[in-house]
């Protein structure tokens, strides 16, 4: 599969220990989120998963959406995830901002309701913005001692 963008080196040393499933589903949703929105800055950090956040600018707080990996799975999370329309019902979790869909294959993803929430994120994100950016399209690691 061709990225849109390569994907960091502090992420991917990092993401060669996941199971090959996780790897191909990651790089898919990845992709696939790039393709929506191709000028999302990409943070990644190392924390208790590790984490791809598509923002707006160079800062989390203007982030749309994530995709943590964890041990044995990945969601597609959404930053501000409560306050976003879900008429499909595809969100869960019980935090105050941060909602999720679970991923195990790709039509968990790719199908034409989830595109929709996902554009709806990338807007209300844009509307939400502080101020504009001038960050466009990067990869940006956070990931500590790399």
């Amino acid at each position: 599969m061709t990225h849109p963008r390569p994907i960091h080196p502090d992420f991917q040393s990092l993401l060669d220990f996941k199971e090959q499933n996780l790897i191909a589903l990651f790089n898919d949703l990845r992709a696939y989120i790039l393709a929506l929105y191709p000028d999302s800055n990409e943070l990644i950090y190392h924390t208790h998963a590790l984490t791809a956040v598509f923002s707006i600018s160079d800062k989390l707080s203007d982030a749309f959406c994530m995709i943590p990996i964890y041990t044995n799975h990945l969601n597609l999370g959404f930053n501000k995830g409560t306050l976003l329309k879900d008429p499909h019902g595809l969100l869960t979790g019980t935090g105050n901002l941060i909602r999720h869909i679970d991923v195990k294959k790709t039509s968990d993803y790719r199908n034409p309701q989830v595109t929709e929430l996902i554009k709806a994120a990338i807007d209300f994100a844009i509307q939400d913005m502080d101020k504009p950016t001038k960050s466009i399209g990067k990869t940006i690691s956070k990931i500590k001692g790399k």
